[in-house]
């Protein structure tokens, strides 16, 4: 044991372990007849209840990046940051009425087949080839890097080694069992993730009130916050003025105000919830009406993200800057690990396992996404033609351990830098510069029917290549001050252009480029999609959804505006 974690910790953690491992082989049981069936492996088709999806969709989507990224942006920009989350429940809205029903009217399973179903062989073969490399070494490695040094500074820190072992053994021991027993035990891990970040968020607000003498309440620790630091409590970042200090530039830098609204977190969202293998597939084996439901659950459960990541961030901010955080070490990306010292025994322990299971179910999914797309989109197609179901789900099972020792590899020394950016800066990096490209290339594919395959594979290169002039080259090359944007000083003697606008304009462009290049196509793509006048009609239950969840978020703005 350790000053860190008490006997009672590691209980709450290994029954946590042992329920999850119990009811996933149990899960992995039931279905043993589908054991060889690749679509039952690949997509659990048929198999998922709404309430599995959407609980799946947001176990794969809160990791430790989250945790611990989001909560230390909450330390820096405050409940800005929140927009992340309340807007992907709009975003997860627009891809359960528009997005989902035509992957599956076109039945479509990956991603690269919907790209050779509406384009061609070769863009679906370019974006496979990327996919499998962004999933392996960005998303894959810096998930299991993050997790593992969360988890053992809470432990000591002298495990690092041992706990990546540990969350990639377990990872596997889920995901090997296919999506169903993916999206099941994402179910339990959903549940410990959201009762043990309430709980984290309890004691920080508690805490709170107790430093500032307004006892040990909640609601009294809440308004501690908002009056201790008010402009942590605003939905919109001013845009710097002649006057602005560097942190306030660096704030806008990281959320510049109104125009993140206009450009760059639609394209983020959009794309990831809408474009995603990773995401997409836990819906494209149900039918419309239960994908639909369960994508808005999710979009639901997102709206409290924010109290669970974001909010604990804010009370470090708040203690830090009182004195009452001595404990604080590593700057921002410290802040949720700073806060967890304050729960005491046993409940540590389950912040852990709220921890674990987040960075779990992410690594689960994400290698379940990975062995998707290589079996069904690479071997199937190019390596093994003939293969049948019991050996698809054989190389499935291959491509998932093959991916998870590449991740233990390459960030079992850290190979990769990753520590150094941090990984929720990692991965936006990294996936950020291809989002506009690949957004414009469903979005046009999906609802114009005169897009051309030239049109996609020049979207793709282009919109690259624009983020990469946008983010690092065009206030040398254009100026600070530009019509289309301006740049600020960055603090490290050069000019940056905030990264959503940069995202907003590449996009822009990508758009503007593709569309003149389809014009010198036929009118409507022979490989167009076939659309129904009633594929997007809503039932009344899926409207009323739709509608709290709209309320709310209106609600929420309203406020913190």
């Amino acid at each position: 044991m350790n000053q860190n974690l008490a006997f009672a910790d590691y209980a709450v953690f290994i029954i946590y372990f042992i329920v999850v491992s119990v009811y996933g082989y149990t899960v992995y049981r039931k279905r043993k007849q589908d054991e060889h069936d690749a679509k039952a492996y690949f997509l659990a088709e048929g198999n998922l209840t709404w309430w599995a999806i959407g609980a799946s969709l947001i176990a794969s989507n809160i990791s430790a990046e989250q945790f611990i990224g989001m909560s230390g942006e909450g330390f820096f920009l405050g409940i800005a940051v929140a927009a992340y989350e309340w807007l992907a429940a709009v975003a997860l809205i627009i891809v359960a009425v528009w997005f989902i029903p035509v992957y599956l009217k076109n039945k479509i399973y990956t991603m690269p087949q919907f790209l050779k179903t509406r384009y061609n062989e070769s863009t679906a073969l370019i974006m496979a080839v990327f996919w499998l490399f962004l999933y392996v070494f960005v998303n894959l490695t810096s998930i299991l890097y993050l997790g593992a040094v969360a988890i053992n500074g809470l432990a000591g820190g002298e495990y690092l080694h041992v706990i990546m072992i540990g969350l990639a053994v377990f990872a596997l021991f889920i995901s090997l069992g296919g999506m169903k027993v993916v999206a099941y035990t994402d179910v339990i891990q959903v549940a410990v993730l959201i009762i043990g970040g309430l709980v984290t968020s309890y004691i920080a607000l508690t805490t709170v009130g107790q430093y500032f003498g307004v006892g040990e309440n909640a609601i009294a620790g809440f308004k501690v916050l908002m009056k201790e630091a008010p402009e942590h409590f605003k939905m919109i970042i001013p845009k710097p003025t002649a006057t602005s200090s560097q942190l306030e530039i660096d704030k806008y830098l990281t959320f510049p105000g109104l125009l993140s609204y206009a450009a760059g977190i639609w394209i983020i969202n959009l794309n990831y919830w809408g474009c995603n293998q990773y995401i997409t597939q836990r819906a494209l084996g149900a039918d419309l009406q239960t994908a639909r439901t369960g994508i808005l659950f999710a979009g639901m459960l997102k709206l409290l993200m924010p109290l669970i990541v974001m909010l604990p961030g804010i009370a470090a901010y708040v203690l830090y800057t009182n004195g009452h955080l001595p404990q604080l070490v590593g700057g921002k990306d410290g802040a949720y690990s700073a806060v967890l010292t304050f729960l005491p025994t046993g409940l540590k322990g389950l912040s852990v396992a709220a921890l674990t299971a987040a960075i779990v179910a992410s690594l689960a999914g994400k290698v379940n996404s990975i062995s998707t797309i290589y079996t069904l989109d690479v071997h199937k197609k190019y390596i093994q033609k003939e293969a049948g179901e019991k050996q698809q789900v054989n190389i499935g099972r291959i491509a998932v351990f093959v991916a998870m020792l590449l991740a233990v590899l390459f960030t079992w020394n850290d190979i990769l830098g990753i520590g150094g950016v941090g990984g929720f800066t990692y991965i936006q990096k990294y996936t950020g510069f291809i989002s506009p490209g690949v957004f414009a290339m469903f979005f046009l594919g999906m609802f114009w029917k005169r897009t051309t395959g030239t049109a996609a594979i020049v979207g793709v290169i282009l919109g690259f290549l624009l983020s990469v002039l946008f983010n690092e080259y065009a206030p040398a090359l254009f100026g600070n001050d530009t019509l289309l944007y301006t740049a600020y000083a960055n603090g490290k003697g050069a000019f940056e252009i905030p990264f959503h606008i940069c995202m907003g304009l590449s996009f822009l462009f990508t758009m503007i480029a593709m569309i003149l290049i389809s014009f010198a196509g036929p009118k409507v793509n022979p490989k167009a999609f076939e659309t129904e006048p009633g594929m997007f009609k809503v039932k009344p239950q899926t409207t009323v959804l739709i509608v709290i969840t709209l309320l709310i978020i209106v609600a929420l703005y309203v406020k913190f505006w």
